[in-house]
């Protein structure tokens, strides 16, 4: 029989976040790391669009999933950014190019 216990806690992420951006340390290091998950997310979205699987990613780079997910998650950890080099091989795994700007601050 269900209880209580069992039914899923609804989360709003979005909303998590900006709640704790009022507070000036959470904002200060969310802001540190809004360009790491920037990155990570242009990758996550070309990976999906192109309907690949880390899997198959990997294996067009000539690699192992497991060092295809570090580098994903490199991206937010700060312990390792990947190279230019592994970047071009990864949107040439995708069928794409790499595209690096530099955009003026406001």
């Amino acid at each position: 029989m269900a209880t209580d216990r069992d039914d899923p806690v609804p989360f709003d992420a979005g909303q998590f976040v900006a709640e704790r951006l009022e507070d000036p340390a959470f904002r200060s290091a969310y802001e540190a790391t809004e360009e790491e998950f920037a990155a990570l997310d242009v990758l996550l979205e070309a990976r999906h669009k192109a309907g690949l699987s880390q899997e198959q990613v990997a294996v067009r780079m000539g690699m192992k999933q497991s060092s295809l997910a570090r580098i994903e998650s490199s991206l937010t950890s700060r312990k390792h950014a990947p190279s230019l080099s592994t970047l071009r091989r990864y949107a040439e795994a995708l069928g794409c190019e790499l595209e690096i700007r530099l955009v003026s601050k406001p």
